[in-house]
């Protein structure tokens, strides 16, 4: 059975941490030694704004957010190509955004915010030594980890600034969404005004985020190199 695939925009993502230099045009390749002698391959996926990511960033992140979300079989599953062009996406978006704010110097994570969300990512670990393990297979450490947690919480923030106020739904527009739909809902109004409000302000905040996501990355030189990073072009 296959990894989980990522959800909708809003998650708990974050940025890379290693950036590697780009050897050709085209499919270059990132090598170093391996443990057995041998060497390890890692291929160039994309280049954003003349960063370098690599698909073992991109899996590394992917498999960070996948575990934050609850999918733990993430940890060790092999990610499909779909999942990972999503990851892609979301990471192109997450990089260009912080980019943006360092620029102006703005949107810094408070610590107390990266330290909680690295202490919820530890809870969904048995142990701290099957957390080190998780991040031993993908050469990371946790000052690693609480780097790409921190670009996260700062893409997040920076997103919640732009589309919150925009994504919330009025009275009226809950209720003509309940009358088109109560035959199937159940339940009188008041009993499903809560819950539909929140799918509805959740459906607009991701559509606005898709749109946030698609303007930055308009803006922005990206190359996508891998051939499922270039079937992942929006």
């Amino acid at each position: 059975m296959g990894a989980p695939r990522l959800g909708g925009a809003k998650t708990g993502l974050m940025g890379w941490l290693v950036l590697v230099s780009l050897a050709v045009a085209g499919q270059a390749v990132a090598e170093e030694p391996s443990v057995s002698g041998g060497r390890v391959i890692d291929r160039v996926v994309a280049v954003i704004e003349n960063q370098v990511l690599t698909l073992s960033e991109l899996e590394f992140e992917a498999r960070v957010t996948l575990v934050q979300l609850g999918g733990m079989r993430a940890a060790e599953a092999p990610l499909d190509e779909q999942t990972l062009q999503k990851a892609l996406e979301l990471a192109i978006g997450h990089r260009l955004l912080v980019a943006g704010a360092d620029r102006l110097q703005a949107f810094q994570a408070e610590r107390s915010e990266v330290d909680a969300r690295l202490r919820s990512f530890r809870e969904r670990f048995e142990s701290e030594p099957a957390l080190l393990a998780f991040l031993a297979r993908h050469d990371a450490d946790l000052e690693q980890l609480t780097a790409v947690l921190e670009r996260g919480v700062r893409a997040e923030r920076i997103l919640d600034s732009r589309i919150r106020l925009r994504a919330q739904v009025s009275e009226a527009e809950v209720r003509r969404y309940w009358e088109e739909h109560k035959a199937t809902l159940g339940g009188p109004y008041e009993s499903v005004r809560e819950a539909l409000k929140e799918k509805l302000v959740r459906e607009s905040y991701h559509q606005l985020a898709k749109e946030e996501f698609d303007k930055v990355r308009a803006s922005a030189r990206v190359r996508r190199v891998a051939p499922f990073a270039r079937e992942a072009q929006p």
